[in-house]
């Protein structure tokens, strides 16, 4: 095959990919049943039909593992906010649309959703709070609002991030209360200052 250096496996990066993503699955799987503290590497091998040994060559442990599957649903989320909000101009309605189908795209996955139920270890927060990936997610969102000072940007990423998560730990009463208190609350804060009004 032209291009290919002889010996060389062309799909191998594919192939990479998807065993990465057949292990991650099962783990989403097991997260689902359990909460995520109680499953060992061996029990994420067994599920995804793989060896310790590949399971290895993959996430060197189990928090990689973890933080693997967090950014790989992160970045799920951050394609169907983005679905929600395009067409939105208004910055403030984009922010409380954007907050809404977050919190939405988490509630609607039983493993996601668990990870920020008060019942177990706040590990969905804990991660949150520590993920360049949703941190810069969150950012590039916060500036979609409209321009502002970069250091700003990801100041009120990060806030946004912490009122996501609380909001998945404690909900409101209903999604009214919940997008009245996303109105009166965060907009006012994580809006340009010419977008308020």
């Amino acid at each position: 095959m032209a291009g290919v250096p002889k010996g060389k496996d062309w799909l191998a990066a594919s192939r990479t990919e998807v065993a990465a993503d057949r292990i991650l699955d099962a783990a989403e799987d097991l997260y689902t049943q359990r909460d995520q503290a109680t499953i060992g590497m061996n029990e994420i091998a067994r599920a995804a039909g793989c060896s310790r040994a590949t399971l290895y060559r993959y996430f060197e442990n189990r928090e990689a593992l973890r933080t693997a599957y967090v950014h790989r649903e992160t970045r799920r989320i951050a394609r169907v906010i983005n679905e929600q909000v395009d067409g939105i101009d208004d910055p403030r309605e984009r922010l409380v649309a954007g907050i809404t189908a977050t919190l939405r795209t988490v509630r609607a996955s039983p493993a996601l959703a668990s990870w920020f139920a008060v019942t177990r270890p706040p590990v969905g927060g804990e991660l949150a709070g520590q993920s360049e990936v949703i941190t810069a997610l969150a950012a590039a969102f916060v500036n979609s609002l409209g321009p502002e000072d970069p250091a700003v940007v990801e100041r009120r990423a990060r806030w946004m991030v912490r009122v996501l998560t609380s909001l998945l730990m404690y909900p409101g009463h209903d999604d009214a209360d919940e997008k009245a208190m996303i109105e009166e609350f965060v907009v006012p804060i994580v809006t340009p200052v010419s977008a308020r009004g």
